[in-house]
């Protein structure tokens, strides 16, 4: 059995998937799998990744479903990875030639069952880290400490360990909505576990004009009660009150986009809650000023 498998969730990225491609058949260690998640593509995706298959440089996994967005994509991917980790490579995005490698020689290193994973740094084509570096100092640590107590900026590329991500409820699914953010998923993890910290470059990122990354705004507005899950999952975890605050003030804003006031009564805090209305009610306005161009 393969080590790792590398997923790609996309949807009409036919154009720029062989980047990605090219790198894996790069990979001076083959020890893995990449799986792709087709999200409901119309373009030529699944005839490109069919010659791929035919080509059998690598293993490769195919997945074709129902477009429903990126966190469906990531359901999917979870649901049949075997492996004993997996990390996410966007359809934009590639892996230096030795990043699996890297990754192997640090989980065997350092990888044990008190740990979720590996986390490592994103560059952009230039070189140039995203954000910041890890300091040297810090071996282990969870999501959250890595930001908010050492000041670490930027993306990050996120190995975790398979069943560590079966320990956690799948992403919810919406109707007409096609987000649920991330790092929700992390956020629960970092209520269980720590990762390994190292600062090799496992992700080369490109973000595109039509990525998730460019477009936050129009798609809060849009998925408000996808949103408003991660402000509750934020509120129930979070030992800070001023994150659980600020999760209040967006679980507010994301109820009344959502037209579902319900919502509101889901938080873990309902007294907190309903002190952030007023804040809530500006964050609104805002970011329907913002977007309303774009409508």
């Amino acid at each position: 059995m393969k080590s790792i498998t590398v997923f790609t969730p996309t949807f009409n990225r036919a154009f720029c998937l062989d980047q990605l491609y090219q790198s894996l058949v790069s990979q001076t260690n083959q020890d893995f799998i990449w799986m792709i998640i087709d999200d409901g593509s119309s373009d030529n995706t699944k005839e490109l990744v069919q010659s791929w298959i035919a080509e059998s440089k690598i293993t490769i996994e195919y997945f074709y479903k129902q477009n429903q967005g990126m966190h469906t994509g990531h359901n999917t991917a979870y649901k049949n990875i075997t492996t004993e980790l997996n990390v996410c490579i966007d359809s934009d995005d590639y892996m230096p030639n030795d990043a699996i490698d890297k990754i192997i020689t640090i989980w065997k290193e350092n990888g044990n069952i008190t740990v979720a994973g590996i986390i490592g740094l994103d560059a952009f084509k230039d070189g140039i880290i995203v954000g910041t570096k890890i300091p040297e100092t810090v071996h282990y640590s969870t999501l959250n400490d890595l930001y908010s107590k050492n000041k670490v900026l930027g993306d990050k590329k996120i190995v975790l360990r398979t069943d560590v991500v079966k320990e956690f409820p799948l992403y919810p699914v919406y109707e007409n909505e096609r987000l649920v953010p991330l790092g929700t998923l992390y956020i629960m993890i970092d209520s269980k576990y720590k990762f390994i910290c190292s600062n090799e470059v496992f992700c080369i990122v490109e973000y595109l004009e039509d990525g998730s990354s460019r477009n936050i705004l129009k798609q809060y507005l849009k998925s408000p009660n996808g949103f408003g899950y991660s402000r509750i999952v934020a509120m129930k975890y979070s030992k800070s009150l001023k994150v659980k605050f600020k999760s209040a003030i967006h679980l507010v804003s994301s109820a009344l986009f959502a037209k579902n006031i319900k919502l509101l009564f889901q938080s873990p805090n309902l007294l907190l809650t309903f002190i952030a209305i007023p804040f809530g009610l500006v964050v609104s306005v805002y970011i329907f000023y913002k977007t309303r161009k774009s409508l």
